[in-house]
């Protein structure tokens, strides 16, 4: 068992899927914003930022943090305010290749493990009545970059490189493999994790 520093529902969602045996608490860590600061970094100090707030609260406890951004040319694209800015960051998006970096962080006995996963995702070249449409359904207004790759944006999609889950806002294989080496088992014990994949 392990806690998730997390109120977003795409990381449960995908924890659930793998059978991951957490619990969520919301950091109230402050996080960097975008300026001032690369992408890499940013996300990486706001994932520990977020998991080492919430392992002062559960020092018994291991806990997981993760922050995701969109970038572009260096440019860092988190959640759109308003509708006007998820216009704005679409429209960049259309067309072009751009990165989205999720930093993950464990926090377990008053250590903390992290690392950077990157993924390249390939935009169509999108019409004005397809971002408007997209933006009027209500879906970007949460997510970085004003998208979700497993919503209704996967038809904008061209391709990616890397890791599914990352964009979704958790890699998966990522944050598993980051768990081994700070001795977390994201299935709770080795029993289970032999049991899920015995059959």
């Amino acid at each position: 068992m392990f806690i998730l520093a997390s109120g977003s529902p795409r990381r449960r969602e995908l924890l659930n899927q793998v059978g991951a045996k957490f619990r969520v608490a919301i950091s109230d860590a402050a996080e960097l914003s975008g300026e001032g600061h690369e992408p890499f970094e940013l996300v990486r100090r706001n994932a520990e930022a977020k998991a080492e707030a919430v392992a002062r609260l559960h020092k018994d406890m291991p806990v997981l943090g993760a922050d995701t951004v969109v970038a572009l040319d260096g440019r860092i694209y988190g959640k759109p305010q308003d509708k006007a800015e998820a216009r704005e960051m679409l429209k960049a998006l259309s067309g072009r290749v751009h990165e989205v970096l999720t930093g993950i962080a464990w926090v377990k006995d008053g250590h903390t493990f992290s690392e950077v996963v990157t993924t390249n995702v390939k935009f169509a070249q999108l019409a004005e009545t397809e971002i408007d449409r997209y933006i009027e359904s209500g879906e970007p207004m949460d997510k970085a970059g004003a998208y979700a790759l497993q919503g209704k944006a996967a038809v904008f999609i061209e391709g990616i490189e890397g890791s599914y889950t990352n964009v979704v806002g958790l890699p998966l294989y990522a944050t598993a493999a980051l768990g081994r080496r700070a001795g977390v088992d994201i299935y709770g014990t080795d029993d289970d994790y032999g049991q899920r994949f015995a059959h």
